[in-house]
């Protein structure tokens, strides 16, 4: 599998705010990896960090073997990469189905709406509803179908679990199983482990700006105890 992603010593800055310090991490072609730690850990900074959202940033970002740390965000998206924010922002005054047309292509291959509304009938429901009259979760998904509209093969996706019922997380769980068959690379930030879990191949902790433990799938047993102080789960 070749590489999609690696960042050398990220430094990322707010104002005068170092939040991050030094993170390094890789994540492979077709792999599904979660950063986990506490809020104000710097895990949200990290994506950020990536896609050139913060205000200031040093060290190394590859994607694709291609440096981008010196890219701006919109030449950075360009390079094949979704974003899926943690406050959503869907456009309110416009339907589901009107939001899905929107995005623009960043690469070949974006999802039609045919294949959207296969992996989330609930958008085919509600596709003439307005954006402010879908729930919480219907918005979500929302949120993950735009960018898989662009054609994006790197999706970063904060906190998508956050605050939403049961079937809801089940349902977005399943979709990312299935981007995961179809060859999408993900990067969540989850703070829901019970969701995490079972979907990713790797982990990565962060606490204080900084990688702390690295480990896949099959060692999650022999993590517990470090994750239940680091987590507190």
């Amino acid at each position: 599998m070749s590489e999609m992603l690696r960042l050398s010593d990220v430094h990322a800055f707010y104002g005068e705010s170092h939040i991050l310090h030094g993170v390094n991490l890789h994540v492979k072609q077709g792999e599904v990896v979660t950063l986990l730690g506490r809020n104000g850990a710097g895990r949200t900074t990290t994506l950020k960090a990536i896609l050139g959202l913060v205000g200031r940033r040093t060290g190394s970002i590859k994607i694709n073997n291609q440096e981008a740390a010196h890219l701006a965000p919109h030449h950075i998206a360009r390079m094949g990469i979704g974003f899926c924010p943690e406050e959503r922002g869907i456009f309110a005054s416009l339907s589901c189905e009107e939001n899905l047309l929107l995005p623009p292509k960043v690469a070949e291959g974006g999802m039609s709406l045919e294949e959207i509304y296969t992996l989330f009938p609930n958008l085919k429901e509600r596709r003439m509803s307005p954006g402010t009259r879908l729930s919480g979760g219907e918005q979500q998904m929302l949120s993950v179908a735009r960018i898989l509209r662009t054609g994006a093969g790197l999706l970063l996706l904060d906190e998508i679990s956050e605050g939403l019922a049961p079937v809801i997380v089940q349902a977005l769980g399943r979709a990312i199983r299935m981007l995961r068959e179809r060859g999408f690379t993900i990067v969540m930030v989850e703070q829901n482990f019970r969701f995490a879990a079972p979907l990713a191949d790797r982990f990565y902790v962060i606490e204080h700006g900084a990688v702390v433990e690295e480990f896949s799938a099959s060692q999650l047993d022999s993590k517990a105890e470090m994750l239940k102080d680091y987590l507190g789960v």
